[in-house]
């Protein structure tokens, strides 16, 4: 008997200890989005999509002029040596194309990260500031939450407060 009530008190316990604990909630994507330093990462990135736009634009026009020009002459009197010539120019520029944009993507990515990271840091920081001062044992993300009870408080406005947003 002794020992079932040892167990009932071990397994009841963590449940009591569990209730004591203080819940919050904050929708960490609509925060991030709405955080002042967002409006600059967005212009950056754009500038930077409409920058190598314009290279790979130029490229491409190039592109179409050396097919262009190619077209125009009459290929049957010309000799294999200008053939092969033309074709590696063609491919060249086909390559060159391609390199640039995958390098274009690789350096667009890393500016996106190198932009935001911080962000993301600061909003971590901010929630977890609020979570210390408010004495929340948890903060949860809302936007992965299928239900929250009523007793659970949305932590939004006080890290909202935090970062400087006013809306």
């Amino acid at each position: 008997m002794l020992k079932k009530l040892i167990l009932v008190l071990f397994v009841l316990a963590p449940l009591g200890m569990f209730a004591q604990d203080k819940f919050a909630y904050v929708n960490a994507e609509e925060v991030f989005s709405k955080m002042p330093e967002m409006k600059d990462v967005e212009s950056q990135i754009l500038a930077k999509r409409e920058q190598i736009k314009k290279t790979a634009d130029g490229i491409q026009a190039e592109y179409n002029a050396l097919i262009e020009k190619f077209k125009q002459t009459d290929s049957t009197q010309l000799s294999e040596a200008i053939i092969l010539d033309r074709q590696k120019q063609v491919g060249d520029l086909e390559s060159r194309y391609e390199t640039y944009l995958r390098s274009s993507q690789e350096e667009l990515e890393k500016l996106q990260m190198s932009l935001i990271t911080p962000l993301q840091d600061k909003l971590r920081k901010a929630i977890k500031d609020v979570g210390d001062e408010n004495g929340y044992t948890y903060i949860f993300n809302s936007a992965a939450l299928l239900h929250f009870g009523s007793n659970a408080v949305d932590a939004a406005p006080k890290v909202k407060a935090k970062l400087g947003i006013t809306n």
